[in-house]
């Protein structure tokens, strides 16, 4: 009578160790444990790693990728956690560090930008451990999350496929090209809309001036939209997809 109970156990205990493998790389990465994936229609091979702006989550941002998604490629849409942001009377909101400011001169939070890029790193090491090398992975975000990914792809010990940098600047601006783990040859696209009135258009120039000293600088594409404020647009979306058809061709 005894056997039953211990089978009932000796299937649970296996049941779980199977879930444990099955999920335990995920539950490693916390960011990607309730991360919004739009998958391939083929075999991926390649991945971008999308990360939002302030106070959104990564549900919209992977509607507007599924409509430039290329068949080989796995987009993944992280959501940051919820924290309270200095510029916002101390709101909880999903922030992937806190602002101060929105100026070039503004104080930052030198310890949740390098610990929000830790997460993201852990991301793209997950990927690689899964068969999709951290040189078929481009970086790409939007405002706060397009400084993030920035920041991510120019500290990051791999070669990148490339970053996607929408209206947004450079953290830390000042510890580079001190602190840039030296891949010059990382292409990026800088994108910002002409009448975005809350990271103008300007801070968008003097970030490209500034990366153009961390990397070569025709690796650098820097393309603004008349008409567009802080947001995107469908062209820029459509120059978003050349640029991924360009640097995650399929194999």
């Amino acid at each position: 009578m005894s056997a039953a109970p211990r089978l009932t156990s000796g299937l649970c205990l296996l049941v779980q160790h199977l879930l444990q493998c099955m999920c335990g790389n995920n539950m490693s990465v916390p960011l990607l444990a309730e991360a919004v994936t739009v998958s391939g229609s083929e075999k991926e091979t390649a991945a971008m790693i999308f990360l939002h702006g302030l106070g959104d989550t990564g549900h919209g941002w992977a509607e507007t990728l599924a409509a430039i998604k290329l068949p080989h490629v796995k987009f993944i849409c992280p959501h940051a956690p919820k924290i309270p942001v200095t510029l916002n009377m101390k709101s909880m909101m999903p922030a992937w560090f806190d602002l101060m400011g929105l100026s070039p001169e503004s104080p930052e939070d030198e310890s949740g930008i390098k610990k929000a890029a830790d997460n993201i790193k852990a991301l793209i090491e997950h990927e690689a451990k899964n068969g999709i090398p951290p040189n078929r992975i481009i970086l790409g975000g939007f405002s706060q999350g397009g400084a993030l990914s920035l920041y991510t792809a120019l500290t990051c010990q791999h070669q990148l496929a490339g970053v996607v940098a929408l209206s947004c600047w450079l953290p830390l601006h000042k510890s580079f090209p001190s602190v840039s783990s030296g891949n010059k040859n990382l292409p990026i696209l800088q994108c910002h809309g002409e009448i975005d009135y809350m990271i103008p258009v300007q801070f968008g120039s003097m970030t490209a001036e500034k990366l153009k000293s961390i990397v070569n600088p025709q690796m650098l594409t820097f393309k603004t939209f008349p008409g567009v404020p802080h947001s995107s647009s469908p062209q820029e979306m459509a120059v978003v997809k050349e640029f991924l058809e360009k640097h995650l061709p399929r194999i």
